[in-house]
């Protein structure tokens, strides 16, 4: 028995997200389909992040226990021969028995991208949300400055979210502007449920001049999911970067 660490990378629009769902396909269960197929036992793949439907990621990790004798460095050859055309392994190797992604100690960066303009640009439609109102990235910046460090982000998770604690920390946020396009860059050792997707939304919001900087603070401290901005779509959001400690 060896214990095979997969990276994987997808492109989420045709996906109800990476947890397996009974209303639709999802890359957990395509993972899991194929991994079987491929290695004639049954696979269960634990993820490392769970994201949303729609959302994409670069670089998930994915575990999974198998008996077979490929060497594990070859199994994302093979998988990516019967895996679907917008979901590829980028690496495979073997690790401790004990290695479990969501139990050890690791930083995570997602990045929210924002397309601003008069109309929208149909290339991008997918990997970004259009917004026609102007943003003030700097009165941006300065919210996103309340937000670094050690938090509860009660106010900015999901009223749907299991977390036992939302206490989580926040390393670095950065908006990067390209032409057009805003990057809004959030790395941090754990996200709650559409976490992201809201702080980003919260961040527009301030951009707008809806309210000022400093209100961040109010918001973390209301613990209120109503006290926050409103939860992007998740077209916007790929999973970037992810680095174990």
């Amino acid at each position: 028995m060896m214990r095979v660490k997969l990276t994987v990378a997808y492109d989420g629009t045709a996906y109800h997200g990476w947890q397996i769902q009974k209303n639709g396909n999802t890359i957990e269960g395509e993972l899991n389909r194929h991994l079987s197929a491929l290695l004639q036992e049954e696979i269960q793949v634990i993820g490392a992040s769970r994201t949303d439907a729609g959302v994409h990621a670069l670089c998930n990790v994915a575990v999974f226990d198998t008996d077979t004798r490929m060497p594990a460095g070859k199994i994302s050859y093979a998988l990516n021969q019967r895996l679907p055309e917008d979901i590829r392994i980028q690496d495979s190797r073997r690790v401790a028995d004990d290695f479990h992604p969501r139990k050890c100690e690791s930083i995570k960066t997602y990045e929210y991208k924002i397309l601003r303009g008069t109309f929208p640009m149909p290339t991008e439609r997918l990997y970004s949300h259009f917004i026609y109102t102007p943003l003030h990235v700097e009165w941006m910046r300065e919210a996103a400055a309340y937000l670094e460090g050690k938090h509860d982000f009660k106010s900015f998770c999901s009223e749907n979210s299991q977390a036992e604690s939302t206490v989580r920390t926040i390393y670095r946020i950065e908006l990067v502007e390209e032409g057009s396009m805003l990057k809004i860059r959030i790395s941090g050792n754990g996200f709650l449920y559409n976490m992201v997707r809201i702080l980003a939304g919260t961040l527009v919001e301030c951009g707008k001049g809806r309210f000022p900087a400093e209100r961040i603070q109010d918001i973390l401290e209301a613990r209120d999911r109503q006290a926050a901005g409103p939860t992007l779509p998740p077209q916007g959001l790929t999973l970037v970067a992810y680095r174990f400690l």
